[in-house]
């Protein structure tokens, strides 16, 4: 009787009284139990290529450190084999004192791996989206809440490898925008995940061969872009329409990534949200609450992930993933809107104290190039600025029109680390350029 009232208690005030909670997205990389089934990666065979009971069990402590780390309440897990390794990933970390007592995973036949979740909270239904029967194809995940009497719907997504065509994962995102278009009008929800896509995808495209004449997935089906390229932000969402927001914009354009690969760090984990999570009912989400956990013991001490070693075809026993954590927040409480127009300025006045933005840049000229940087200068004023993060966009001798979204102080100089192209004026490269 005690523990029934106490029950009741615990539970009350989360869902009828305004609260916060915290979503995660963490591919495991691999996270296969130790019962042969005929459909696991070679070096996850059980009693083969070092993969133990030892180095399983180490596998599992190491992967449960991370979900302690996080601490969300409800965190979506992508590279799990089957309900079987769920149940013990629960059953360790209960044992280290991070319960999820709720769970759910697909069930795609002959998939060697699944898509998982965890919660603190009770799940009220789940389902499964079967974007094809091709064993490239990862089912997608729908777990479904009622908070406050509001229902929120969590998509696991793992799209195709990244070494795949892209019409693959298009084949996922329009599965995937399918369904969102059935729910009822206004529904909330969140979709997250390993979409094995940069939140830039469709500017890669041209630079790669491809099958879907630069259309992306994520970018153009999922509409995180508008129809001039231009990323959706929140303030800037067309109320009903199927736009969405990706996370990773929130962040500087050089901190948007959960995967390094030789160097090439992208950010192919994402949380992407709709207008519902911003229009101050039901769910919203916290402005500037997304990151990505990047804690010391997730690295090695070179600086690249620190991920589960498999070396001369045998297991070393240590590791974690080849991806990081992200994290955001949400809350019952309405989402603090932000300032729509774009102001128009200047370089002298990126440079000054008090900034307003997002803010337009007219015909700034790029003057030199390093690495990810360059140097744009005002053509009248001659003022000048560094721009971080930039790889291919921006080519030396052009000259364009930008909108900053953020700056940054660096040894007593601001950097623009966060804008957009609006516009490109193409020209001639002097020859000795």
């Amino acid at each position: 009787m005690l523990y029934s009232i106490l029950k009741i208690l615990f539970f009350f005030p989360v869902f009828l009284f305004s609260f916060d909670f915290k979503v995660a997205s963490y591919n495991v990389e691999n996270l296969f139990d130790m019962q042969y089934s005929g459909h696991e990666y070679q070096e996850y065979i059980p009693h083969k290529h070092g993969w133990n009971q030892k180095n399983f069990s180490k596998k599992l402590l190491n992967v449960s450190e991370v979900i302690c780390e996080v601490n969300a309440d409800i965190i979506g897990l992508q590279e799990v084999e089957n309900q079987n390794v769920l149940d013990k990933l629960q059953k360790s970390l209960h044992g280290v004192g991070c319960s999820y007592k709720y769970s759910a995973i697909s069930h795609k036949k002959y998939s060697a791996i699944q898509v998982a979740l965890l919660s603190k909270f009770p799940i009220k239904s789940k389902k499964e989206i079967n974007v094809n029967r091709g064993f490239r194809y990862r089912n997608i995940l729908e777990v479904k809440y009622i908070f406050n009497g509001t229902p929120l719907y969590i998509y696991v997504n793992h799209w195709t490898s990244k070494h795949s065509k892209e019409s693959r994962r298009i084949r996922s995102a329009r599965e995937l925008k399918k369904r969102l278009l059935s729910l009822p009008k206004e529904s909330e929800y969140i979709l997250l995940g390993d979409f094995n896509s940069d939140y830039n995808e469709y500017q890669h495209m041209e630079k790669k061969h491809n099958d879907t004449f630069g259309k992306t997935g994520i970018n153009h089906i999922l509409k995180t872009i508008n129809s001039d390229e231009h990323f959706i932000r929140p303030s800037f969402f067309k109320k009903n329409a199927f736009e969405h927001y990706n996370l990773w914009l929130e962040l500087a354009n050089y901190k948007r990534w959960s995967h390094n690969f030789y160097g090439n760090k992208q950010g192919l984990d994402a949380i992407i949200l709709p207008f519902t999570l911003f229009d101050g009912k039901g769910i919203d989400y916290i402005a500037n609450s997304f990151y990505v956990l990047k804690k010391d013991y997730l690295f090695h001490k070179k600086g690249y992930i620190f991920r589960w070693e498999y070396k001369h075809k045998h297991h070393q026993g240590r590791g974690y993933s080849d991806h990081l954590p992200i994290v955001a927040s949400f809350s019952t409480k309405p989402f603090k809107k932000l300032k729509k127009s774009t102001v128009r300025g200047s370089i002298k006045s990126l440079h000054g104290k008090k900034t307003l933005f997002p803010m337009r840049l007219n015909g700034i000229k790029v003057i030199s190039k390093e690495k990810n940087k360059v140097l744009v200068q005002e053509v009248h004023s001659k003022q000048t600025i560094f721009i971080y993060g930039v790889k291919e966009s921006m080519l030396l001798g052009n000259s364009y029109d930008i909108v900053v979204y953020q700056r940054k102080l660096y040894k007593g100089n601001y950097e623009i680390i966060d804008f957009e192209i609006e516009k490109r004026y193409d020209a001639t490269i002097n020859k000795k350029d």
